[in-house]
């Protein structure tokens, strides 16, 4: 009996447990990112729930796992072309597109010194700027910096070859694309949040002081575009009140129709960081019901305490154009009265929308109505894992991911 070699798709926290879980059980792994850096959504977190400590401690103990064992391989900026074969024997093909940065690099920063050409900081949702070369983020796993080439100058430019001078710098590195032959394939490409833009009457994008709870994670975070200090965008004004509205688009027929089950707790989070950075700030949470099960019912309860918790849907969002104070109204579902709440800004909570909503497998397997792979795919040796199955937290995610790998490992045993 021998083991053959898995694919996990998707380095966030899903495709990060299930790959070192079956390397480490003895399988060979290739591990396929898209993005520059693994961690996935994980990374752009401030704090998990329910004991508000910071991600990157977590993530640094499965890269390091990483980095001593031989048996995972890994590709970062990378995506599966094609899927071919059965069960203990799949052929797949992946592009492996440019970094413009080969393996030299030793992360120094001095190319970043000298770029002219600037690009919005997706890390940051765009809430600030890179260079056209730049380091993904601070923590970023590989530690290689890459270039944009959208908004690289090219070889016209030149400065950052010029300035690195352990020659890392290759403007015409080109895109590969190779086999792989793998006994299971484990699906992990995550989830991207809801386009609050769909819901307009709570003007996301129209109003500045608008945001949704993912960029509020990086206006929280050390190493976001405001160092950690929550400000309104519009202004910079420190916030003095501010409203969490749940359901933003979820548990509405006409946009998100299911409950994503993390967003209650993320925002109870995020008052937290409210309070902490101004203990004196008026914080306001409107949702339909609080989904806090089993152990996040402590924590539920230990933050209602310090904010003013509203029963209502939110109908509307207005601005005031002076001011660029924002009034939410709501019917008070309590007290059946029409409120209309004045705060600095507005939190719209989200929902989890799977990645394979989008972007399929690239073969004949079963999604659910809304996206989600189904638990019975009908495809043997291919299994999706967090939250392109189900939304899920971190926590629920890692779980998930560790049955992912032990399947996947009885799928690439040959007889």
């Amino acid at each position: 009996m021998a083991l053959k070699s898995i694919l996990v798709v998707g380095g966030g926290v899903s495709g990060l447990t299930a790959a070192v879980e079956a390397s480490e059980a003895g399988s060979e792994v290739y591990l396929v990112e898209e993005k520059s850096y693994l961690g996935g959504r994980v990374t752009q977190l401030n704090q998990y729930f329910p004991k508000l400590c910071p991600p990157n401690c977590g993530l640094e103990i499965n890269f390091k796992r990483i980095k001593q064992n031989p048996r995972i391989k890994f590709f970062t900026l990378s995506e599966i072309e094609k899927i071919e074969g059965e069960e203990g024997d799949f052929t797949v093909t992946v592009k492996s597109n440019p970094r413009f940065v080969n393996q030299n690099c030793t992360a120094c920063g001095k190319c970043a010194e000298v770029c002219p050409a600037q690009r919005p900081n997706d890390f940051n949702y765009g809430l600030d700027k890179t260079g056209a070369i730049y380091k993904a983020h601070e923590f970023a796993f590989p530690m290689k910096y890459l270039i944009d080439d959208k908004a690289c100058l090219g070889a016209e430019c030149g400065k950052c070859v010029a300035a690195c001078e352990y020659g890392a710098i290759e403007l015409d590195m080109p895109a590969k694309s190779f086999n792989l032959n793998v006994g299971s394939i484990i699906w992990a490409t995550g989830w991207n949040p809801y386009d609050a833009t769909r819901v307009d009457y709570y003007g996301y994008g129209k109003h500045q002081n608008v945001i949704t709870n993912v960029i509020l994670e990086r206006l929280a975070s050390s190493n976001g575009p405001t160092g950690g200090k929550i400000v309104r965008p519009s202004d910079g004004k420190e916030v003095e009140s501010i409203a969490f509205v749940q359901c933003a688009g979820s548990r509405d027929e006409n946009n998100l129709p299911y409950c994503s089950g993390v967003c209650c707790m993320a925002s109870l989070k995020q008052a937290t960081y409210i309070k902490s950075q101004n203990p004196n700030a008026k914080v306001y949470m409107f949702y339909i019901d609080v989904r806090a099960m089993g152990k996040h019912e402590d924590f539920y309860t230990k933050i209602q305490n310090d904010i003013t918790m509203i029963k209502g849907k939110v109908g509307e969002i207005t601005e005031d154009s002076l001011t660029k104070e924002l009034i939410v109204q709501v019917e008070n579902q309590s007290t059946g009265e029409i409120m209309k709440e004045k705060v600095d800004m507005v939190v719209l909570a989200t929902g989890m929308v799977p990645a394979t909503a989008e972007s399929k497998v690239p073969v004949a397997i079963t999604y659910d109505e809304d996206g989600f792979i189904a638990s019975d795919s009908q495809q043997p040796g291919i299994y999706g894992t967090g939250c392109v199955k189900k939304p899920l937290d971190v926590a629920s995610s890692v779980k998930d991911a560790t049955a992912a790998a032990l399947k996947a490992i009885q799928s690439t045993v040959r007889r």
